[in-house]
């Protein structure tokens, strides 16, 4: 399950200092962000968007990672973010975002996060009728000159997520929405797994549901598809071979997660592939055009793909026996809470560099990585992984394609261990790199 590597990856492995000036400095694991990726990723979007001539609005799901650079990036870029607490809110605007480019999504928000999101100018997605009654007396209290801009959270048909609004509530809001202290702008909504073509489908179905708006005296022309957008981490062959060939024996204890619990690792038709998919699919990008509906997405997972990584350093290791075969087991200077997918009933499976780059021995090494805690669970890598030499104290464990969603949603200071700093890595001049921390790191 070999990784993808992008080229600033394999310039940063390449490198014979870099990797060892902030292990030192850090003194501990730590995540490397790269937000040139992340803009090259919203231009990947983007050109989706131009090449089919739809009116598309990009918002960065913010809650797939926390540094401040993928903020700058979007402000740089004229993406938005979807922020959904006001500690988010308020970090987006740090970060140079406009107000007008924020999406507020989540279910019965605070009055504290309606009353900032409304007074920046945010779209907010409404998931709770008691929430139009708050915007609407907070705006008639003000005597605000422009109306808060919503859009109504849709629940999918014969969903049984806690999220959305049934057509009862959607009919109940539209009598409730007057368009001067709050404007339907549209509707919203998200589907789990990575299938265009259901998300073509409701699309059609939000269309429909804006026109008759528009006949109720609404201006509706915005419909969000939320993201979903799926990232490619290995190629494949290498996906097949796993998915084909998979035995829970391959694990420390032979207690590997189940097959259908992993995320897709490879997929045909990644990030900005997938937008087009689904803008192609019974010709949606032709209705989009000729309603005038501008699109919505809020990738998290797709616009970070490439752009992070998260590296530890090997405090220990032994070796113990399986099925008539040795492998080792390494204790490094961090914990599975810094790669979230391990604490989902799942695990992170592209595999770890061992750094530094050396020549590989004849016969590869299996090899699985436990945290410095002493919980039994505590595991990054509970699969045994072919390193290509044997992994030696001091030496440095680096995880590609972390950014989306593995850094920081379960992070803790569990046995007061430090949280692993962000560090923003880039290209001088000179096409060198070099780094400095995130301004998400205290």
């Amino acid at each position: 399950m070999r990784a993808l590597r992008t080229d600033w990856e394999d310039q940063l492995l390449r490198d014979n200092d870099l990797l060892r000036a902030i292990a030192d400095k850090v003194g501990g694991p730590f995540h490397i962000m790269f937000p040139e990726q992340i803009a090259d990723n919203i231009r990947g979007f983007q050109k989706v968007f131009a090449d089919k001539g739809v009116t598309g609005l990009i918002r960065y799901g913010k809650k797939a990672n926390k540094a401040a650079c993928a903020v700058t990036a979007c402000a740089q870029t004229d993406a938005g973010v979807d922020v959904s607490s006001v500690g988010e809110l308020k970090a987006a605007l740090a970060g140079g975002v406009l107000g007008e480019n924020l999406m507020v999504t989540g279910p019965a928000k605070s009055h504290e996060l309606l009353e900032l999101a409304a007074h920046h100018g945010a779209v907010i997605a409404i998931d709770h009728l008691d929430e139009i009654s708050h915007l609407a007396q907070r705006e008639r209290a003000d005597d605000a000159s422009s109306p808060t801009r919503i859009v109504l959270r849709v629940l999918p048909p014969e969903s049984n997520s806690r999220f959305g609004m049934t057509n009862h509530e959607i009919a109940v809001a539209l009598e409730k929405i007057d368009n001067e202290s709050v404007q339907l702008n549209g509707f919203s909504f998200h589907l789990p797994g990575y299938d265009p073509a259901p998300r073509a489908e409701l699309a059609h179905n939000l269309i429909d549901r804006c026109l008759r708006a528009r006949e109720q005296g609404h201006p509706a022309s915005v419909i969000s598809i939320g993201g979903g957008f799926s990232v490619g981490y290995v190629s494949k062959d290498d996906w097949s071979e796993f998915s084909t060939n998979y035995s829970r024996l391959w694990f420390h204890g032979d207690r590997g997660p189940t097959l259908d619990s992993y995320y897709p690792y490879h997929c045909e038709t990644p990030g900005p592939d997938m937008l087009r998919a689904i803008l192609e699919h019974n010709d949606l990008e032709h209705r989009l055009r000729m309603e005038q509906i501008h699109l919505v997405i809020e990738p998290g997972r797709a616009l970070l793909a490439g752009a992070g990584s998260t590296v530890f350093q090997v405090q220990g290791r032994k070796t113990r026996q399986a099925h008539d075969f040795p492998y080792d087991i390494l204790t490094v200077n961090g914990t599975s809470l810094s790669l979230s997918e391990q604490w989902f009933e799942s695990e992170f499976l592209p595999d770890p560099v061992l750094w530094p780059l050396s020549i590989e021995s004849a016969a590869a090494v299996p090899t699985c990585v436990g945290g410095a805690t002493c919980l039994e669970s505590d595991m990054l890598s509970r699969r045994r992984i072919p390193l290509g030499r044997r992994a030696e104290t001091g030496d440095l464990l680096m995880y590609l394609n972390t950014a989306g969603y593995q850094m920081d949603s379960n992070e803790s200071a569990f046995h007061e261990l430090q949280t692993p700093p962000k560090v923003v890595v880039w290209r001088t001049e000179g096409n060198k790199l070099t780094y400095r921390f995130d301004d998400s790191t205290s």
